[in-house]
């Protein structure tokens, strides 16, 4: 004997659970049509999971515990286990609100089945994550505390459901996603369900895409099949979903774990789709029905899969079908410029070249190039007479208190000169353009320049969207070489565009030739990296600590030797370390924090991800002490 079970990979549209319930219930009927006897959708798939505070709106909550029980009128024979909100309205949480749950739900003959054990006909997630994107003790009570509430163990409310399948019985543990995240925690559910005789065991999850977490979920969940000797399944959800700040990629890529942890048959990434497999109870084995889909390994095939998906649904979602796009001649804007002709089709981006007197002709003529070949229109806008008399306007205009007249002293400084062509190309002509050609413009800023804030308020931090604000620029390379030679038939970003020295072109140190931007991109995108990624993010303790041992490109990922060609002195080493380090905890948060939503890639992505207040600068008793014994020795 053997069960026929079904991975229901879907799409979850956030906040709507009439769409998300008119698929399933389409799923369901395909499914009984295929034979399926247990199906499989991800956690929260019936209202979405990133919501904010949405959760606390007693209208939506209620339509989504409706929506679920029509659901479950649809289960019939066939076993079906979801996951949606649930309600103990006789419950108060502490914030004063009615208590929620993020539950998983199993139902099969048109009715919830109990495990026998939780006071509630449904299982309740356990553990609640509270760090990067998530916020869930905000929102839901975990099992532990109910648990806590009953003077029970946990263990006693950790029971498998059995579901009856004709003569086949099986012992079914079910998981909410981060249980089977369980290794930093002092408890272990999936342990617990195996120790309480789960034959199979299936982790429902909503859970969002970063740069090699396919390969640590798969240690993960694999380590917990071979552990418990018990098959696992893990559906998660595709979908586009956002905090206001940081958008995010949900990936899919759901797997079928053997006992011994090897891949049974999976999902695909993006991919709307479901996948079956039979389980033999009797054998303790699956047996797949369809090949393995590989995931991407290539850095930059997934990063381009991840931003296809995400902006497609985020232009979708806010009803935006064509983009303005300032092209300077540049990587960041020729990447951004490749790939939204690519998604929209070239008629739907306009491509806008402004210039001033400081713009080289050599990158006039890459940005004409690059229009050409991708057959988007393209406009060239000089800006020197709307600068020039803008600086004319500061220079000439009176400023008066009480009787006396005073004009703002000149020369002005290169920054605040170099910050009026900036605020011109955004706020007056991209914007203008924006309006007229029924579009949006776009942000083309990248992590690095997010870092420390080498943007402009108003000028080019502008934008909808920034589709590049979570790739360094050395990925931001890497998608260039990308489309050109994989997505496009035929490369479309010039070549010069790849070897030419990144620069502003915003002064006369400036210009292409004579001076570039001020970052060393091969060391300081991995110093930033530092700064924001590491799980244990890196101080200038740290940096001055590994620079004293002679570790610090080791530790960085960089170059080996670098930090000595770029810095001959100790001086000049912390010279810099203190100018970004200012930058990243000073102007740079405020810039962030008015910046467009970014598109999430990597694991800690400026916005509701990486979080961060407005403080002093700050450096440790402990950095001054290594920095005085360098600069004496």
């Amino acid at each position: 004997m053997s069960i026929l079970i079904a991975l229901a990979q879907m799409e979850v549209v956030p906040g709507r659970p009439d769409l998300n319930t008119g698929t399933m219930l389409s799923i369901i009927r395909q499914a009984k049509a295929d034979g399926v006897q247990l199906l499989l959708f991800p956690e929260m798939a019936v209202p979405g999971y990133l919501l904010g505070d949405l959760w606390e709106q007693p209208a939506f909550i209620r339509d989504c515990a409706a929506y679920g029980e029509e659901i479950v009128r649809a289960s019939d024979e066939m076993g079906i286990v979801f996951g949606n909100i649930a309600l103990d309205e006789q419950k108060i949480n502490c914030d004063g609100r009615i208590r929620k749950y993020n539950a998983c739900f199993v139902a099969q003959h048109g009715r919830l089945i109990s495990d026998g054990s939780s006071p509630y006909p449904f299982r309740i997630k356990t553990l609640m994550p509270n760090y990067r994107e998530f916020d869930d003790s905000r929102h839901f009570t975990s099992l532990q505390q109910v648990a806590n509430e009953n003077n029970q163990p946990l263990s006693a409310y950790m029971q498998p459901t059995a579901l009856c399948f004709g003569e086949e019985q099986i012992q079914l543990g079910c998981l909410l996603c981060e249980d089977g995240w369980s290794e930093d925690y002092p408890v272990n559910p999936t342990a617990m369900l195996k120790a309480n005789g789960a034959t199979l065991l299936v982790n429902l999850s909503a859970s969002p895409f970063t740069l090699g977490k396919n390969t640590k979920r798969t240690r993960v969940f694999a380590k917990h099949a071979r552990e418990n000797n018990v098959p696992l399944l893990y559906v998660n959800q595709i979908s586009l979903q956002n905090n206001g700040k940081t958008i995010y990629a949900f990936d899919g890529n759901s797997l079928a774990y053997q006992p011994d942890g090897t891949i049974a048959t999976s999902c695909g990434a993006y991919d709307n789709s479901v996948q079956l497999v039979r389980f033999h109870a009797g054998r303790n084995r699956l047996e797949p029905l369809t090949p393995v889909a590989l995931a991407a390994e290539d850095e930059a095939e997934i990063i381009y899969q991840t931003l296809s998906f995400g902006a497609t649904r985020f232009l979708a979602q806010t009803g935006i079908k064509r983009l303005v796009i300032g092209l300077s001649g540049g990587i960041d804007s020729a990447v951004a410029a490749a790939f939204f002709a690519f998604l929209l089709g070239p008629q739907n981006v306009l491509l806008i070249n402004m210039p001033s007197r400081y713009n080289s002709p050599v990158t006039q003529s890459l940005a004409r190039t690059l229009a050409d070949n991708l057959g988007c229109p393209y406009a060239v806008v000089p800006i020197d007479e709307s600068y020039e008399h803008t600086v004319e306007q500061l220079s000439t205009t009176p400023i008066r208190l009480g009787s006396e007249t005073t004009f703002l002293p000149t020369p002005f400084t290169g920054l605040t000169l170099e910050n009026i062509q900036a605020r011109d190309r955004s706020s007056r002509i991209l914007a203008a353009f924006a309006s007229a050609f029924g579009a949006a413009f776009t942000c083309n800023a990248n992590k690095s320049e997010l870092t420390v804030g080498y943007t402009t308020f108003y000028g080019d931090l502008g934008g909808c969207f920034a589709l590049l604000g979570d790739l360094w620029k050395h990925q931001v390379y890497r998608l260039g070489h990308y489309l050109n030679q994989v997505v496009y038939p035929a490369p479309v970003i010039p070549a010069a565009i790849f070897t030419i020295r990144p620069s502003a072109e915003l002064s006369d140190k400036q210009t292409v030739g004579v001076g570039g931007d001020p970052l060393h991109y091969p060391y300081h995108d991995y110093l930033f990296q530092s700064f924001v990624e590491r799980w244990d993010k890196a101080a200038p303790e740290d940096i001055a600590r590994w620079y004293q041992l002679s570790q610090l490109e080791e530790k960085l990922g960089c170059e080996p030797g670098l930090a000595a060609k770029l810095f001959p002195t100790p001086k000049d080493f912390f010279d810099d370390l203190e100018r970004w380090w200012r930058l990243f905890t000073g102007l740079g948060v405020a810039k962030r924090i008015q910046a467009p939503p970014v598109m999430a890639v990597s694991r800690r992505s400026f916005g509701f991800d990486h979080r961060e207040a407005q403080l002093p600068v700050y450096f440790s008793r402990n950095y001054y002490k290594i920095k005085e014994d360098l600069l004496r020795s």
